[in-house]
């Protein structure tokens, strides 16, 4: 399945970002199908080929949120926006990290009680 995406390029603390077309499966950094546009963000300029956008969408290409929120402020597609936020974690996930971290703490615990009753009684050394 192919995908409308944002490729990060550039140096460090300088973000641009290209706007091309690769298959869902693939890391996000590498080949890509085609390129569709870029969007500089510190000077502020992009530029996307509106028709081939469009090709690919009629083709069946899915669109990312960021690329979708991108699109739609130059207004190639019209729609509202997405919410774009990081994923939160499960309450499965939650659960087994918070009773690890409780038994960690109760070994912690009763390590510190046993060394405190060694000091406490001398004659039992």
């Amino acid at each position: 399945m192919l995908i409308i995406r944002l490729q990060r390029f550039g140096r460090k603390n300088q973000p641009s970002f290209r706007l091309v077309v690769t298959e869902k499966q693939k890391s996000p950094h590498g080949k890509y199908v085609e390129n569709l546009g870029f969007l500089d963000m510190i000077n502020k300029k992009s530029r996307i080929n509106k028709e081939r956008v469009i090709y690919w969408l009629n083709n069946g290409a899915q669109v990312s949120d960021s690329a979708w929120n991108f699109l739609v402020t130059e207004k190639v597609i019209e729609g509202k926006k997405r919410n774009v936020f990081k994923k939160k974690k499960k309450k499965k996930e939650k659960e087994q990290s918070s009773a690890s971290k409780e038994a960690k703490k109760e070994t912690k615990e009763s390590s510190k009680t046993k060394n405190t009753e060694e000091v406490d009684n001398p004659a039992s050394i």
